[in-house]
């Protein structure tokens, strides 16, 4: 059996240094021992009010100059999965799942179904089915429809839960991920009003709009892909995501195949299309117009 020393210290930023200091809650009669690869604490705990039952985490990590380095964070790492909830009268400690969590989830799911399927539909509408005459205005109406519904659950929702997120964890930061988040809500934000004011088809200015519209909407689809996945890296702790992982890389090579089937009909068989009816309406209307004249 091997003694380890133990030293409460409240943890309140990154580079927490091994220096005694006051919990929230007096801690007294401390020992640690060692023993077969088993770290054991000893204390005595004063609980305030009827409290009988507290949230605790531990971990495991490197040493740098008396000053705790940071922990192992992999997929398989025991530490992301450290927290649980201790309940003093029956002795049970039982894992439990924080609402930051489950906030996550929500946040992914979102803004993964938002900015990752409904955008890229939406786009795929606007780009193809409106070469099609008879679908018209119907693919206008079904391109604002799923872009406007993206907007709504990943610009608005996921945004907000975003938002919620980074309050929730000050110490936790994500930047890349966070500035591809206000940049896409801002691209978006200004498509759906850009879309409310858009010049007339006879304007002047409407070439510029087109311009601007189609490159917003590129930009929006490339880094919301890429903000999708990397979403999926910053929770690869939790195995549930496995699968939504999965399902939106078989959705998105749907709607890649679908893309490619479409392209390769409106670039190369439409067109054919096209140019073979004026031929035949020529001929019929000159078998017409050499009947009618024979008669006369």
């Amino acid at each position: 059996m091997e003694a380890s020393l133990f030293i409460p210290r409240p943890i309140t930023s990154y580079g927490t240094r091994l220096e005694q200091g006051n919990l929230s809650f007096p801690v007294s009669d401390l020992s640690a021992t060692n023993q077969n690869n088993e770290m054991i604490i000893y204390a005595s705990l004063e609980l305030h009010g009827n409290i009988s039952t507290v949230s605790h985490l531990w971990q495991a990590g490197p040493m740098s100059e008396n000053t705790p380095m940071m922990h192992s964070a992999g997929p398989s790492s025991p530490n992301v999965k450290s927290m649980g909830s201790l309940d003093f009268l029956s002795g049970r400690v039982k894992a439990r799942r924080s609402s930051s969590t489950t906030l996550k989830n929500v946040h992914g799911i979102l803004n993964t179904v938002s900015w990752g399927i409904l955008m890229p539909i939406g786009a795929v509408i606007a780009r193809y089915l409106k070469r099609f005459e008879s679908a018209d205005p119907l693919w206008f109406y079904l391109h604002v429809s799923c872009q406007l519904l993206a907007y709504i659950l990943g610009g608005l929702s996921g945004f907000g839960t975003g938002i919620v997120l980074g309050r929730r964890s000050p110490g936790m930061e994500h930047s890349c991920h966070k500035i591809i988040g206000i940049v896409l809500f801002c691209l978006a934000t200004t498509q759906v009003f850009g879309g409310l004011v858009r010049p007339d088809k006879d304007s002047k200015y409407r070439p510029f709009f087109n311009w601007f519209h189609f490159l917003a909407g590129c930009s929006t689809l490339i880094l919301s892909i890429f903000n999708i996945y990397k979403g999926f890296d910053l929770l690869h702790a939790a195995n549930s995501l496995e699968a939504c992982l999965q399902w939106y890389n078989t959705c998105s090579a749907i709607v890649l195949l679908v893309t490619l089937l479409l392209e390769i009909c409106t670039r190369w068989c439409l067109p054919i299309t096209k140019r073979s009816m004026p031929n035949s309406m020529d001929e019929n209307t000159s078998i017409v117009i050499a009947v009618a004249t024979m008669e006369v």
